[in-house]
């Protein structure tokens, strides 16, 4: 079943972007995973809750490669890198296979 994970970003600051945006993408690959929503314009559609400043979702085979991507050494050295300048809420959920 495939799984997503499901993204919203507070950017604090830049500095920390340029490194990350040009090492995740093919980190998200490697780990069969495809971005279906990367940035976009946030635009509120119900409720109240401050908008984010960017919002994605990655699509993953099944969990168990949404989960190695999260987990990989990898991607936590860039999880460090982008919490330098950022707050992100981030979910994983199954897709309707």
């Amino acid at each position: 079943m495939t799984a997503f994970i499901i993204g919203q970003m507070a950017i604090h600051n830049r500095d920390w972007m340029e490194e990350y945006f040009a090492s995740i993408p093919a980190l998200v690959t490697r780990h069969q995973g495809t971005f279906r929503v990367r940035g976009g314009e946030p635009a509120r559609m119900e409720g109240s809750a401050p908008l984010p400043d960017a919002a994605f979702v990655i699509e993953f085979p099944n969990r168990d490669h949404a989960l190695s991507f999260w987990n990989s050494a990898e991607f936590q050295s860039l999880a460090v890198l982008r919490r330098s300048g950022s707050t992100l809420e981030s979910i994983l959920v199954d897709g309707l296979d």
